[in-house]
C-alpha cells in the first residue's frame, strides 16, 4: 500500500513534468497539419479527419476487437521476451565467460531482420497467433538480454562488499542494493522492447493473419483509405504512449528514488 500511495501522491507532479512531451506532440500535430495542407487529403489526411475516423471506429466498436487482438499478441511476445531475456541476461552478467559466449548469439538475433523471422514463423506456425507472438519474442529478446547483462555486469563491487560486510539479509540486498541498479538498465530496455513489440506484431498481422490492427491496415490499404490507415496507426501510437508514460515511467521513477536520495 505504501508504494501505491507514493505513486498516487506523486502523480500530479509527474503529470505536470510532462509538459515538454505534450509540447512536442502539439508541434508534431502542427507539422502534420502543414504537411496535409501541402500534399492534400489523398496523400496525407489532416489530423482532424484522422482523429474523426478513429473516433468513428471506436464508437462503432469496430476498433476494439482488432486492438485487443494485437495487444494480446504483442504483450504475450513481450512478456516472454522480458521473462527469458531478463533472466538469461542477469545470469550471463554473473560470469564473464557466459557473457562472452552470449555475444555471438546476441549479434545474430540483432542482425537478423524481423521480416526474416516472420517468414520462418509463417512456415512453422501458420496463420495463427503463434506467428506474431514468436516474431515479437525473437525481436525483443536481444534488447532485453543486453539491458539485463549490462545492468548485472556494471553493479558496483563496493556495494557488494559493503552488503557482505554489514551482513545485510538477502532480501535487503536484492531489493535495496541490486534491484535498483539493474532496473536502471532494464527499464530502458523494456521500454524499447515495448515499442518494438507493437511494430513487429502489426507487421506480422499485415502479412500473416486475418485479424488485428495489421489486417485492418491491409484492408484500408487495399481500399486506398488513407484516413483509416492513419487512424489505426494513431490508435497504436496512443496505446504505446499510454503504456509507457502511464504505467512504466511511474514505476521506473519509484524504483529510482534512490538516485534522488543520493543526490
Amino acid at each position: 500500500m505504501g508504494v501505491l500511495w507514493r505513486l498516487l501522491r506523486g502523480m500530479p507532479a509527474y503529470l505536470w513534468s510532462g509538459w515538454g512531451a505534450g509540447a512536442s506532440l502539439l508541434l508534431f500535430i502542427a507539422l502534420w497539419e502543414l504537411g496535409a495542407a501541402y500534399y492534400g487529403e489523398l496523400i496525407l489526411p489532416d489530423p482532424r479527419t484522422t482523429f474523426s475516423t478513429l473516433g468513428q471506429l471506436l464508437q462503432s466498436g469496430q476498433a476494439w476487437p482488432e486492438l485487443w487482438t494485437t495487444a494480446r499478441r504483442a504483450l504475450t511476445g513481450l512478456l516472454l521476451a522480458v521473462t527469458v531475456g531478463s533472466g538469461l541476461g542477469m545470469l550471463a552478467g554473473l560470469s564473464m565467460t557466459a557473457a562472452m559466449m552470449a555475444r555471438p548469439w546476441v549479434t545474430l538475433l540483432l542482425g537478423m531482420p524481423p521480416i526474416a523471422w516472420l517468414v520462418l514463423a509463417m512456415l512453422w506456425f501458420g496463420a495463427g497467433d503463434g506467428t506474431p507472438v514468436f516474431t515479437v519474442f525473437v525481436a525483443c529478446l536481444p534488447v532485453v538480454f543486453i539491458g539485463a547483462l549490462q545492468g548485472t555486469r556494471t553493479l558496483d563491487l563496493h556495494l557488494k562488499d559493503m552488503a557482505r560486510a554489514y551482513r545485510l539479509p538477502w532480501r535487503m540486498r536484492l531489493l535495496d542494493v541490486y534491484l535498483p541498479h539493474v532496473a536502471a538498465y532494464l527499464f530502458p530496455a523494456w521500454i524499447t522492447a515495448l515499442g518494438s513489440s507493437w511494430k513487429v506484431a502489426v507487421m506480422a498481422e499485415l502479412l500473416a493473419t486475418s485479424d488485428g490492427v495489421g489486417a485492418a491496415l491491409a484492408v484500408s490499404r487495399s481500399h486506398l483509405d488513407m484516413g483509416a490507415s492513419l487512424a489505426w496507426i494513431c490508435a497504436v501510437v496512443g496505446i504505446l504512449l499510454l503504456l509507457e508514460y502511464g504505467v512504466l515511467e511511474p514505476i521506473k521513477r519509484e524504483l529510482e528514488r534512490w538516485r534522488e536520495a543520493g543526490a
